[in-house]
């Protein structure tokens, strides 16, 4: 649209303002949504290289499962409005810390803390706030350590960092954390008491039997460790899987042990 001198209307540049507006909030809200995908990414990264680390050199990892997930432009929204925060990106930042999500299933209970370990004492890792509902359940039973991390990601024209909430757990809590959200989105949230007391019950028989099972294993490990003593220090058979040719780690024993 243009004017009687032939320029641009006051409307059309108006219109072409707008349009120039929701070009960059479109830029900007994909560049937000990215920088959570990269920082779960990263995460992932780190607990996948702990992982293989444990089941290639020690006994067992204690990570048996991970997963992720990525609220959506609209989930943040809603959560945004009823929260009552700012509708404008920055304050989207600062007060929703659980866009990107990682949930890790461990064996035991004491592996849990041992991750939780592991990935705070990483340099590029902030941990930002803890909850702790394993050793304080909810009043419904969960139980379950939150973790809320920040980490650096790294764009082309800025180095922002990113929280990622981080839920480690054992397979009986993840276990019967899936159930009560099934049984919550079945009813719509308006669960029977008798069905809230038996969810209850359930998570206590759950976390008695993390408790029975770890002491379990930590007599097979007390076991293990004698036998071990009595083996051929040379052998290789007690060894776990690992990605090198019997005969070169042979090889490396004789180069060690024999006199030049």
């Amino acid at each position: 649209m243009t004017d009687a001198a032939g320029g641009p209307s006051e409307t059309g540049s108006t219109a072409l303002a707008s349009i120039a507006a929701m070009r960059e909030l479109k830029l900007e809200l994909t560049r937000f949504m990215m920088s959570y995908k990269f920082a779960s990414d990263e995460m992932l990264t780190k607990i996948n290289i702990l992982k293989e680390e444990f089941s290639s050199i020690h006994d067992y990892s204690p990570i048996e499962h991970v997963s992720s997930r990525l609220k959506s432009p609209e989930g943040i929204l809603k959560k945004a409005i009823r929260k009552g925060y700012p509708l404008e990106l920055d304050g989207i930042r600062n007060n929703i810390q659980d866009i990107a999500g990682i949930r890790i299933t461990c064996s035991f209970i004491s592996d849990t803390y041992r991750i939780r370990d592991l990935l705070a004492g990483q340099r590029d890792v902030t941990v930002l706030h803890e909850k702790d509902y394993i050793e304080q359940p909810k009043a419904n039973g969960y139980q379950s350590l939150h973790l809320i991390v920040a980490i650096p990601v790294f764009m082309s024209d800025r180095v922002q960092p990113v929280t990622v909430e981080i839920q480690i757990r054992t397979i009986a809590m993840d276990f019967w954390a899936s159930l009560e959200h099934k049984i919550f989105y079945k009813y719509n949230g308006a669960v029977p008491d008798t069905l809230v007391e038996d969810l209850r019950q359930a998570a206590d028989a759950a976390s008695r039997l993390d408790v029975k099972m770890e002491l379990l294993h930590d007599q097979v490990v007390a076991l293990e460790s004698v036998d071990a003593n009595d083996a051929d220090l040379f052998s290789f058979d007690g060894l776990p899987p690992f990605p090198l040719p019997k005969g070169l780690l042979d090889s490396f024993v004789r180069g060690r042990t024999e006199p030049e």
